[in-house]
């Protein structure tokens, strides 16, 4: 990774979980520790704020809050990419606008949509991201994730792309990604400056084979996701391979049997947090899977699992 301004940001930037107690407060020195212990497990960047980190369930306030906190914390350490995503334009410039005061190097956003069925068209998506662009002059990456239900066409990804120029970098997170991936960088060239995936890094080797060079995984295990991304970029495709297929079982059981509260339960194993609550109405998962999941993380001993003992 580079932060030189004529290069792309490259490598792993995982999401950084927000730490509750067990009452749902908010626990801001958790908040600091998991940002130290990524930055320990070697991350290229951190993303704050994501659905990931339970955006969706914080009041404006505590955004706020955590958007200075992250920021004043971090104190470029690492470049640190904050989700701003919001239905209203008006609101999610002034988020970005926020973001970039406070440090932010980057800013990801999903299409403006509410539920299932409000949802802007192509016209009003660009407009969306210009204003956002005009607010925040830093780059913008594009969640393209099933979440939103809006489809967005590689040829409008494209158009985005060269109409606001900003809008540089990618996270692409559908069914078929390394395809969509492929063609985004064929259709796109030098426009689209950092083609990513996510989806806590599920379809890694696929997309990277797609031209893909980044990722964004949870903050679980990104020290032992870096590696294959490091080996694969430097042209030593069969030790990247041989190394994603030994993380591969723990990624897919997050993925599948967890969702976003195994990195939390990881940490607070490996007493990185106290905690792994969540925000009702999610619930923590049932202890039977938690079991596998740990029994999973302890066979590959990440930082997240032993940083706090």
């Amino acid at each position: 990774m580079t932060e030189a301004a004529d290069q792309a940001y490259t490598g792993v930037f995982p999401i950084a979980p927000t730490p509750f107690a067990d009452n749902g407060d908010l626990d801001l020195d958790g908040m600091k520790r998991v940002l130290d212990c990524m930055v320990d497990q070697g991350v290229d960047g951190i993303c704050i704020l994501a659905n990931y980190s339970e955006q969706f369930l914080l009041s404006d306030e505590e955004r706020n809050t955590l958007l200075d906190l992250c920021l004043k914390h971090v104190a470029g350490r690492v470049p640190v990419i904050v989700t701003c995503s919001h239905f209203s334009t008006r609101l999610a410039a002034e988020r970005a606008k926020r973001a970039a005061q406070a440090g932010a190097r980057m800013l990801m956003l999903m299409p403006p949509y509410h539920g299932a069925a409000l949802k802007a068209d192509e016209k009003g998506m660009i407009e969306h991201f210009a204003r956002i662009a005009e607010a925040a002059p830093i780059p913008i990456m594009v969640q393209d994730a099933p979440l939103s239900g809006v489809t967005l066409s590689v040829p409008f990804l494209v158009r985005l792309a060269k109409e606001v120029p900003q809008v540089s970098y990618f996270k692409i997170e559908i069914p078929g990604t390394a395809a969509k991936l492929r063609s985004l960088i064929e259709a796109g060239g030098k426009a689209i400056a950092g083609p990513f995936d996510g989806e806590e890094s599920i379809t890694l080797m696929a997309d990277l084979d797609a031209g893909a060079t980044g990722t964004m995984p949870s903050a679980l295990l990104p020290d032992l996701i870096k590696p294959v991304v490091t080996q694969f970029l430097a042209g030593k495709r069969s030790e990247a391979a041989a190394a994603y297929a030994r993380i591969l079982p723990l990624i897919n059981y997050e993925n599948r049997q967890c969702g976003l509260r195994a990195t939390k339960a990881v940490m607070a194993e490996g007493r990185v947090i106290k905690s792994d609550a969540v925000r009702h109405p999610l619930e923590r998962m049932h202890p039977a899977t938690k079991a596998g999941l740990l029994e999973l993380a302890r066979e590959l001993n990440p930082i997240a699992l032993r940083w706090g003992k």
